[in-house]
């Protein structure tokens, strides 16, 4: 009944799924190997970049511009407190509150954005301590600007005067009289009686989409290779049945020729 295996046509598909099988096979374990590759990779720069947030701190200007490797590196830097303004709806351990930023100005003339702490309940000049007076070093985690998609960022205008929605160079241009630093650092210590604000990661910095194409890729090519074992075995049981149906006299071309033969019958009286 299976010598139909012999034939050119299942010597073709049978090279073929021989083939196949191995190759689906090969693929999806490579490109499982490369998805392994980039999570050991994500892993690696995350402990790296663990050690360097707990290296010493560096001058300022040794780390900028600030990119996803610099960013949360501890910087130091000297000047003298200026402006202060207040960050408000911002979160931390779960509670409502805001951010006192404190603009420290840099033997360099620009101006850096210090958040020197946090407090609870609606943001208020009055519960905001002043800044130390003369000549401070401060010691932080730097910090890229702040842009719309940030977390408990207010997009949207409206704030009161002293008030801003987003700590970045472009939102404080036009509310200090000098230039600033486009980034930022939040004190390993906050100041007079607040809460220091711990640093976020970079965005992006996550796997990215790559990462989870490749085990997406990793199980289509496995879905192939079991498709076309599926395939296979479809096709010969299909192939079996007509052959034992033709051994038995049932095919179905020779029912259509005893149906047609005694259609053109013509009945006799």
């Amino acid at each position: 009944m299976y010598r139909f295996l012999l034939t050119p046509r299942w010597w073709g598909i049978n090279v073929f799924v021989l083939l196949a099988i191995p190759f689906c096979i090969f693929m999806g374990s490579w490109q499982l190997g490369r998805f392994e590759d980039r999570v050991q990779d994500h892993r690696s720069a995350s402990e790296e970049s663990a050690q360097d947030k707990r290296a010493a701190a560096r001058p300022l200007d040794s780390l900028l511009p600030v990119d996803q490797e610099t960013s949360g590196d501890r910087a130091t830097a000297t000047g003298r407190y200026g402006k202060q303004l207040l960050v408000p709806d911002r979160e931390l351990d779960g509670k409502r509150g805001f951010y006192v930023v404190t603009m420290l100005r840099t033997d360099s003339g620009k101006a850096l954005p210090v958040v020197r702490g946090w407090l609870p309940g609606d943001a208020s000049a009055a519960k905001a301590p002043a800044p130390p007076a003369g000549e401070v070093t401060v010691t932080g985690a730097l910090q890229a600007s702040e842009n719309a998609d940030s977390d408990g960022v207010m997009a949207t205008g409206g704030l009161p005067a002293g008030q801003l929605g987003m700590i970045s160079a472009a939102s404080l241009v036009n509310l200090v009289p000098y230039d600033v630093y486009d980034a930022w650092i939040t004190l390993d210590k906050a100041d007079a009686g607040m809460k220091a604000v711990p640093a976020t990661e970079p965005q992006g910095g996550g796997l990215d989409l790559k990462a989870f194409q490749n085990l997406g890729y990793t199980g289509e090519w496995f879905v192939f290779a079991g498709f076309v074992v599926f395939m296979w075995f479809r096709l010969l049981r299909r192939e079996a049945e007509f052959a034992r149906d033709a051994e038995l006299g049932l095919s179905p071309e020779g029912d259509e020729l005893e149906d047609q033969s005694a259609g053109d019958r013509v009945p006799t009286a």
